[in-house]
């Protein structure tokens, strides 16, 4: 990054609740990218609201953020979650956030909808909208490989192939996605993939949500379930 800063979108999150841990966290991040500034910092995975309570409390992760800010060693805030949409509904309420990380994929419809319930408030709100968990690590997809840390988690074979799965995230109103890569040639798919992308309709999403009900509850593995 000392050399190339300027040629990259710099991220980063924080998975401490409170502002000096959040702080400590950010110094080292940038100590080691070689770098005086982030694009943008992330309060990492809100899972429930003792998490949104912890961040927004006194001394809580939410000050760091700000100052962060203050000071010019980030440009932009965001929150991020897998588990819930009416927790990052509440943190959205709370802060005017720059951005929201949020999961979602093609099996978002059948349990706990942020497609439905958070994704109109963010662009309400004219949030960045990242969508991530794309492809549920590979839980999605047909044609997976047996590489990788989650390979061995695959319960059974997905619905959809890649194109599917990204171009039913694409076609919603999202800013960009993330999608996890095990290689180069998966990598070199993908940019593929999203250089020919076209909208798909809601006729065609809604059978691609059909397709993917077989395998709800491994595609949303990071939902809550109780």
């Amino acid at each position: 990054m000392k050399r190339r800063r300027k040629e990259v979108y710099l991220a980063s999150k924080t998975h401490d609740r409170t502002r000096d841990g959040s702080l400590k966290l950010l110094d080292e991040s940038l100590r080691l990218l070689n770098t005086d500034h982030l694009d943008a910092w992330q309060l990492h995975h809100i899972d429930d609201m003792n998490d949104v309570e912890q961040i927004f409390a006194k001394g809580g992760a939410l000050e760091a953020l700000q100052q962060a800010r203050e000071q010019k060693m980030v440009r932009f805030l965001g929150v991020t979650g897998h588990n819930n949409p009416d927790v990052l509904i509440e943190c959205l309420r709370r802060f005017p956030f720059d951005q929201i990380l949020m999961a979602v994929n093609a099996a978002d419809r059948h349990h706990l909808s942020f497609q439905d319930k958070l994704l109109p408030m963010a662009v309400e709100k004219q949030l960045g909208i990242i969508g991530m968990k794309i492809p549920a690590r590979g839980r999605l997809l047909s044609n997976w490989p047996a590489v990788g840390p989650y390979a061995a988690k695959k319960k059974q074979a997905g619905p959809l192939g890649i194109k599917d799965a990204m171009y039913y995230v694409l076609s919603l109103p999202v800013s960009t996605v993330i999608i996890g890569c095990d290689t180069v040639e998966q990598l070199e798919e993908n940019v593929k993939l999203a250089r020919e992308f076209t909208p798909l309709s809601d006729d065609q999403r809604t059978a691609l949500a059909a397709k993917a009900a077989p395998v709800v509850r491994d595609a949303l593995f990071f939902r809550r379930w109780s």
